[in-house]
Order: structure tokens, then C-alpha cells, then sequence
């Protein structure tokens, strides 16, 4: 196992794989990456494990993921993993291209259940979905909205709930209502980093305690520029803590019958590790793997002990909750 990672490069597409664009309702092309199944790719007649869909965070864009999709692919699924609409390949929604921005959260729902409809027609069952950060907020949105209907799904540090430096949830999103309101709601809400007064000079510490994997993020800013997304927009921000908030009203997520697999941090600083691990206990079919200092907030670019036992972890769940059919 060791070996095969230590060949995997991660600065560059897989030959396999194939890199196009789908187009939603509107017309907005949304980027795509998919891994064939291992007999169409030549590579051996063994029936596929099923199909997995991948959604990544807030800012991200999926060469980060490279080498945690390969392994999927190499373990039988047929993998698919898109950009959020504004960010990534999946283009721009505001002529300052650095921001990050949307009008509304149920814009990403809404190209979620159009695209989760498509593939899971093309694609074969089992279907489970992967999802990091503002993905995973999305997919738990999505399954309460009843937009996707997957057997499993596996969250890596779901933003479900916003670091709030301290605040109370109410008194955090005020602040960001204010703060949108006294201004340019699509300003950028900070000027630089994942956060209010984190330079870029210690964003790394922020995600990932793996200086060669938060690496790859600074290299594919280079080959592909058009990736990179800066802050978000103040507006966005204000959405984000709506949306958030939205999900913590009494009986939402104790009807979410999907079983999920939570994975979070206490260390984390993007997203609140208390809000994760009091919402698995709401949810009714859950299990929670929690790290401490070991890790930060982006498990699946983590040291390789962390890395490692996330990645065993969802294979483990999808093993047990979406059987091959």
C-alpha cells in the first residue's frame, strides 16, 4: 500500500482519467472528473464496486484530491468528482475573480440534485457520496431537501457549523448581516487566508499538518491559475451561517435516515468540531471518527497516520452500508 501511494503523482491528472464539464439547467458549465470503470479502462474485467461522487470545500478545487480519488478508483468504484458552481474550473460569479461568492446556498443545491439525477442514471449502484468541508454542508442540506438519495455517505470535517471566534450563533450571523448590509455584500469579507487575520504565511497550518500535500495546492495554483479562489464574499458569508443555522432547527437532521460517516477534529479551526460531534448524535444512523491535535482541518490531505485511517474508515463504512449490489 505504501508503495503504490509513494508512485501516485499528485501534481498531475491520472491518464485514466477524463476531465470535462457538465452543463446544468441554467447553462453554467460546471467542471467534471471521471475515473471509467476498471473494465472500460482496459485495465481488467472485474465488475465495479459501485459509484462514488466526490464534492470538495469551500475554495477547493478537485487536483487537491487526486490521490484519495485514485485510491476509490483503484478499489473498484466509478468515481466522479465536480467543482462548485464560482469556484475551481466551474468558472466565476463575480468580475473579481479572487472572491468567493453565491447568491444563495439552494443555487448549489439545486446543481447538486440536477447533476445527482444524471449520474446516478449513467452511473451503476451502489451510489454513495464523499464530501469535504462546505461540500459536506451541502450534501446534509441535500439529503434533509431530499435532492440526492445515495446509500452512504461519508463527510471529512462537514461544515455544519462556522468557527465563531467565541460568539453565539445568533450574535455571529448579526455581525455578518451588518457587515454585508454597511457595504458591497460581494466585497471580500477578509483580505487574504481561511479566516479573519490568517495570512497566507500560515494557512497551511490551518489545513493540513503535511507541508508536501498542502504543497500540491501552491503547485496546481501555478499550472492552472484559474483554480485558485480567494476570501469569500461577505455575502457569502452571511448565506453560509444562515444555512448553517438553518440545519440546527429541532427535528431537520433526525429525519435524515442515510447512514453517515463523520469525520472531524477537535483542532479544527474552520469549522466547529463541537457542532459535528453534537449532530452525529441527532442523526439516526451516524458514527463519528474524531481526531485531536494530529490533525487539522483537511483529514484527507493529512500526515499519512490520519490520512491513512480516514481513507480506511470510508471504505470500512461503505462496506458495511452500500454492499456491492
Amino acid at each position: 500500500m505504501s508503495k503504490a501511494k509513494s508512485e501516485f503523482n499528485r501534481r498531475a491528472i491520472p491518464e485514466v482519467a477524463r476531465e470535462t464539464h457538465w452543463i446544468a439547467p441554467d447553462g453554467w458549465r460546471i467542471r467534471r472528473i471521471d475515473w471509467p470503470l476498471r473494465d472500460d479502462s482496459g485495465a481488467g474485467a472485474a465488475e465495479p464496486r459501485g459509484s462514488l461522487l466526490f464534492l470538495p470545500g469551500r475554495g477547493d478545487h478537485y487536483e487537491k484530491y487526486l490521490e484519495t480519488l485514485q485510491h476509490f478508483a483503484d478499489t473498484g468504484w466509478r468515481v466522479t468528482a465536480i467543482d462548485w458552481r464560482g469556484q475551481g474550473g466551474s468558472g466565476r460569479l463575480l468580475p473579481d475573480a479572487h472572491v468567493g461568492h453565491i447568491d444563495d446556498f439552494s443555487t448549489w443545491i439545486a446543481d447538486l440534485g440536477a447533476f445527482w439525477a444524471e449520474w446516478k442514471s449513467n452511473n451503476p449502484a451502489p451510489h454513495v457520496i464523499v464530501a469535504h468541508s462546505m461540500g459536506g454542508h451541502l450534501v446534509m442540506r441535500a439529503l434533509v431537501e431530499g435532492a440526492v438519495d445515495p446509500q452512504a455517505v461519508a463527510l471529512s470535517a462537514p461544515m455544519l457549523g462556522i468557527s465563531t471566534q467565541g460568539l453565539p450563533y445568533a450574535a455571529h450571523h448579526a455581525v455578518a448581516r451588518i457587515l454585508s448590509a454597511l457595504g458591497d455584500p460581494t466585497r471580500a469579507a477578509w483580505k487574504e487566508g481561511e479566516k479573519p487575520m490568517s495570512p497566507l504565511n500560515v494557512r497551511g497550518k490551518l489545513l493540513t499538518h503535511d507541508p508536501e500535500r498542502y504543497a500540491d495546492e501552491i503547485y496546481w495554483w501555478g499550472a492552472r491559475p484559474e483554480v485558485r479562489l480567494g476570501p469569500p464574499s461577505w455575502h457569502w458569508v452571511e448565506r453560509a451561517i444562515a444555512s448553517t443555522r438553518a440545519l440546527n432547527e429541532p427535528g431537520i437532521l433526525e429525519k435524515v435516515s442515510t447512514p453517515i460517516l463523520l469525520m472531524a477534529t477537535t483542532a479544527d479551526k474552520l469549522v466547529d468540531p463541537k457542532r459535528i460531534v453534537r449532530d452525529a448524535k441527532r442523526l439516526p444512523h451516524s458514527e463519528l471518527l474524531l481526531f485531536g491535535a494530529e490533525a487539522a482541518h483537511e483529514l484527507l490531505r493529512e500526515t499519512d497516520p490520519v490520512r491513512d485511517r480516514c481513507v480506511a474508515a470510508i471504505d470500512t463504512f461503505f462496506a458495511t452500508h452500500a454492499p456491492t449490489v
